[in-house]
């Protein structure tokens, strides 16, 4: 039970055992694509200066032991060679680290697992509109060794600063190596998506409160418009993408005996894959209430198009009667039946209304007005 605690305690965003607050800024003056170097040698990070590179990182691992937990941020190919080179990186996965915009996947290279996260952000915003954006995805590609992890980070958001320092504040959990340190990225990159979800939840509901509301006029909700559930329905879909393709890596993660994932580590992948399960399905039912929402959108406007089309030929129809009558008095015949009559005008006018209001009650009371 301890050990199920430090994993979920590790991941899971809290305070510092001081009390205080993890610090997640970075500071300005690092211009380098590493964002963090470190050894590890029995869970306790070793005492290090600004001089320690990935080589020298390594170099200090192999010769007395640990592993190297090395941080990058959006590195170019030429930032990237020589940590790949020195690891000995596969050169597709490098390819794949340095130019971002993969699915979420794990490949083994040799000796290396490189395994693809993508990260998601819910946007906050007062409103849904039509170009409202609502979830923003960055990528997390990790390379897990015998004795290094390298984390390259792709877009402004998931960033793993925290969690490095809730990681070193477990010793124990940290000296099971590197793949602890994979299945806490991957908790924390799966519990973001339980957020995400559940904000998503939110605006889901809004959006059909408002179609199905019964303050609407016509069968169409005031305020709601297709161009707004399509944007929304667009970004699950964005939400869909980063969450399927991960299924099958946990499900092997956490099934399939691997020579670089501690055994006891392992077995709580599980959990991360169990929670992305859950995600999944709720993602997956976004997707189809969405469509249902826009399909009722859209035949509650062809309803009202369709009232409105039998009102205005309801009109004409009425309005056909005095426009026939006048039309023939307005004709030039010499001899017109009752032209000189004193009660001709008001007779005609009379007929005229009668006919007109019997057409009125008639179409009332069938429906069309």
């Amino acid at each position: 039970m301890s050990m199920i605690h430090n994993l979920r305690a590790a991941v899971r965003p809290s305070l510092r055992k001081d009390g205080g607050a993890y610090d997640t800024t970075r500071s300005a003056a690092e211009s380098s694509a590493v964002v963090d170097c470190a050894v590890y040698r029995d869970g306790v990070r070793l005492p290090s200066d600004d001089s320690l590179t990935p080589r020298t990182a390594i170099r200090q691992v192999r010769r007395d032991g640990g592993f190297a937990w090395i941080g990058l941020h959006e590195p170019t190919e030429d930032e990237f060679a020589g940590v790949a080179a020195e690891f000995g990186l596969h050169p597709l996965a490098v390819e794949d680290a340095v130019h971002a915009h993969q699915r979420p996947k794990l490949e083994r290279y040799d000796d290396t697992l490189f395994a693809v996260f993508k990260t998601i952000h819910y946007v906050e915003h007062d409103e849904l509109t039509a170009t409202s954006e609502v979830v923003e995805t960055g990528e997390v590609m990790c390379f897990t060794g015998r004795d290094f992890f390298i984390t390259v980070r792709h877009g402004g958001q998931g960033s793993l600063r925290a969690l490095r320092h809730r990681l070193q504040d477990d010793p124990e959990l940290l000296a099971k190596g590197p793949s602890a340190v994979l299945h806490s990225i991957a908790d924390h990159v799966v519990d973001g998506y339980i957020a995400v979800a559940d904000a998503m939840q939110d605006d889901i509901d809004d959006v059909e409160t408002e179609v199905f509301s019964p303050g609407r006029r016509g069968g169409v909700s005031r305020g709601v418009d297709s161009a707004r559930i399509y944007q929304l329905k667009r970004e699950v879909l964005e939400f869909k993408r980063a969450v399927s393709p991960l299924l099958r890596p946990m499900q092997l993660l956490s099934e399939r005996p691997m020579r670089l994932v501690d055994p006891d580590i392992q077995k709580y992948f599980r959990d991360v894959a169990d929670h992305l399960a859950r995600v999944h399905e709720q993602v997956v039912a976004f997707d189809e209430l969405l469509n249902s929402i826009l399909q009722a959108n859209l035949a509650q406007a062809s309803v009202a198009q369709n009232e409105d089309m039998r009102k205005i030929t309801s009109w004409a129809a009425i309005i056909a009667v005095p426009t026939m009558v006048c039309g023939v008095y307005g004709m030039n015949f010499e001899h017109m039946p009752e032209l000189h009559w004193r009660y001709g005008y008001p007779t005609i006018m009379g007929i005229t209304v009668v006919l007109c209001l019997g057409i009125h009650r008639t179409l009332k009371r069938n429906g069309w007005l």
